[in-house]
């Protein structure tokens, strides 16, 4: 019997070095405090658009984008960046989980157009900020190159 092209869970952990662990833990504990606060600060009604959850998402998208071209581009060798800051802070930060329950609360509030538009709106701004933020990156990138010569 073949075994399953996904190792579970507790495998992958094991096969992860601590460092990377305790990376992605503590910057999920920062990135979920950020959305917190970001929560806090922006309240919404049940039922309603919640700017906050958007915020984080397109945000988190832009900075994604950015990190991801830095990291492969201009610091590859750093091992714990990309865990730190894009598993744990930016995914702590994201938040797909309260969008998904944002829709559905629309929608069970018959706010079914604003459930629609919310569901794929959110998606495709934090997709073209990601675009966004890799493509300023390497503008960036290219720009400094240019000043180091």
């Amino acid at each position: 019997m073949s075994e399953s092209p996904n190792p579970p869970l507790s495998r992958v952990l094991r096969a992860t070095p601590v460092p990377a662990l305790l990376a992605v833990a503590g910057g999920g504990a920062l990135g979920a405090l950020a959305r917190y606060g970001l929560g806090a600060a922006l309240p919404h009604e049940p039922g309603r658009f919640h700017p906050a959850t958007f915020a984080a998402n397109v945000t988190g998208g832009l900075l994604i984008g950015a990190l991801m071209v830095t990291v492969t581009e201009v610091a590859p060798g750093t091992r714990l960046i990309r865990p730190f800051f894009g598993v744990g802070v930016l995914g702590g930060f994201t938040t797909f989980s309260a969008y998904i329950l944002d829709i559905g609360r629309a929608a069970n509030g018959g706010a079914t157009a604003l459930a629609v538009t919310y569901a794929f709106a959110t998606p495709a701004a934090a997709l073209a900020a990601a675009a966004a933020g890799m493509w300023a990156a390497r503008r960036l990138l290219v720009r400094h190159r240019r000043e180091d010569r």
